[in-house]
């Protein structure tokens, strides 16, 4: 193989794998990983003898806090990143209807953190409950009890639900044989979707009655203010879902080849250069055909003596 052809099948691979990456990026890539969350508190006894008001009460302060295991990003993600609401539900017979929850919810401005802290007053040992959401990206769904035994999906994403009807589908062949649009329902679609027959473009409207929001990780607690127990702290393990490394990777191959139109306009130069431009070779070619000679013989014989008559001319009237 000489230089230049395997130089062409060098570009078309490069080209064919860079829309396969382009094409691979629109759907998200995600890789399960393991948050490890530290839940702990701390219990300051009282001073008697404390010069100001706050010394003097007795209190608690809650931290929760995690970090992603094994993490190999150079850049560690704030733990408030992975989640969309945290509430913390105290004692509601301790510290009333009015103060016994702590809620934390994103917004489009959230300040990202490493972790909450809750400080309450209290000498008694408190039972609180967490509720976590997850930050889904893209965002998931928890399936209608029927619709989640029929496709075997608890919680999942839209698209990821649509596809899966749609493997049901053709499993079972619900497809109308002559009018492809259609879907011929059998009775678990029926008892589902409350009709015989639906189109499919119907399904995603369908499904918004059938999609409820996830449900919250659920964690109890008991937030101790004996002093003589050393079980202050507590590790749960939750599954997240983040970026694939192999995401950067392959947006930073993309940016690598970016200037590839560049290198074509070089490559078309190059070309141009050692083979000649056909229309400039065209127009050389009509200059040197035999008639050219003489016609160019002829144009400066009629300057010359165009010339010649103009100095004649311009020397009689000096004479005179």
């Amino acid at each position: 193989m000489d230089l230049l052809a395997f130089e062409r099948k060098l570009d078309q691979t490069i080209m064919r794998k860079r829309v396969d990456i382009q094409e691979a990026l629109k759907r998200p890539m995600k890789q399960k990983r393991k948050l490890r969350l530290y839940i702990s508190n701390t219990f300051n006894p009282a001073k008697p003898d404390a010069d100001d008001s706050d010394g003097s009460i007795a209190s608690w302060e809650l931290r929760v806090e995690g970090k992603l295991l094994d993490d190999p990003g150079k850049q560690k993600r704030k733990f408030s990143s992975f989640f969309k609401s945290l509430v913390i539900e105290l004692d509601k017979d301790l510290y009333g209807p009015d103060n016994h929850l702590v809620e934390w919810h994103r917004t489009p401005t959230t300040q990202e953190t490493d972790g909450f802290q809750v400080k309450r007053p209290g000498d008694v040992s408190v039972r609180c409950t967490l509720l976590l959401m997850l930050d889904y990206q893209p965002p998931q769904f928890k399936l209608d009890p029927r619709l989640a035994r029929l496709l075997g999906l608890h919680t999942q994403s839209r698209s990821a639900i649509i596809q899966a009807l749609w493997q049901y589908v053709k499993t079972n062949r619900l497809q109308d044989a002559h009018d492809k649009e259609y879907i011929n329902c059998d009775k678990y679609f029926q008892q589902i979707f409350d009709c015989p027959r639906l189109k499919f473009s119907e399904i995603p409207q369908r499904l918004t009655n059938l999609l409820l929001p996830p449900d919250p990780i659920v964690i109890n607690h008991v937030i101790s203010v004996d002093p003589n127990d050393q079980k202050k702290t507590a590790c749960y393990d939750i599954d997240v879902e983040v970026e694939d490394p192999l995401k950067s990777q392959m947006n930073s191959f993309l940016l690598s080849t970016a200037n590839h139109q560049e290198i074509a306009s070089l490559d078309n130069k190059v070309m141009t250069d050692v083979v000649g431009n056909p229309e400039e070779e065209r127009r050389a070619e009509f200059y040197h055909q035999p008639w050219s000679q003489e016609a160019v013989s002829r144009y400066f014989y009629c300057k010359i003596q165009q010339r010649r008559q103009e100095l004649e001319q311009a020397l009689a009237v000096r004479n005179t």
